[in-house]
């Protein structure tokens, strides 16, 4: 191999580490934000877990702050997709709500504990004091556009603040969801129950 060969070479391995490191960081990342919860996590814990050298870390993330951001975004996209691909367009009201809330406890159930992880509010305040967007509350805004798209075709009533009640379906959710684990309930008495009262509480 020639020196201009090798150092080519060189210049390549780091492009087809870095994803191949980013990878890993993320898996890491979500099995002990899961695991151990945001504040228990440290930056140098992901990199040991990930088979990675402590400063591999900050060459994809500035701190522990912007990795938990990344697996919240990422879970938030998993769980769009998870849904996308089990609730059709031209749904009634009501197969709608049930799909949906079928396809989050399912994604819940095959995914333990990534979206309680992912909706650690508190922990995603940065140094100067600036809170990101919570989980909970961007998902009320995706309701809250449900809502909205709803009352204009007729499906929906057209009297509430979307934005509103997208934030309290998301609660209603929420806590229906942790209730319902708590007390060992059923999953399809939770959907039931929670996809009538939503529907007859939305109805025009």
């Amino acid at each position: 191999m020639s020196a201009s060969d090798a150092a080519s070479e060189s210049e390549v391995r780091p492009a087809r580490r870095k994803p191949e490191s980013l990878a890993k960081l993320k898996r890491a990342a979500r099995k002990l934000f899961v695991e151990r919860g945001y504040h228990a996590t440290r930056p140098q814990d992901i990199a040991r877990e990930a088979g990675l050298g402590h400063g591999t870390f900050y060459l994809h993330f500035p701190d522990k702050r912007a990795c938990f951001l990344s697996f919240v975004e990422d879970a938030r996209t998993e769980l769009d997709d998870h849904v996308r691909a089990r609730v059709g367009a031209h749904q009634t009201l009501e197969e709608l709500i049930a799909n949906t809330l079928h396809a989050i406890y399912a994604y819940s159930e095959s995914h333990p504990g990534v979206l309680g992880a992912a909706m650690t509010d508190e922990a995603v305040i940065d140094a100067e004091g600036v809170q990101a967007m919570p989980l909970l509350q961007r998902w009320g805004r995706d309701w809250a556009a449900t809502v909205q798209t709803a009352a204009e075709q007729g499906r929906g009533a057209k009297f509430y603040d979307a934005d509103v009640v997208g934030q309290a379906i998301v609660g209603a959710i929420h806590q229906a969801a942790s209730e319902g684990s708590r007390s060992g309930r059923n999953p399809e008495d939770v959907v039931r129950n929670l996809t009538l009262f939503l529907v007859r509480a939305l109805k025009p």
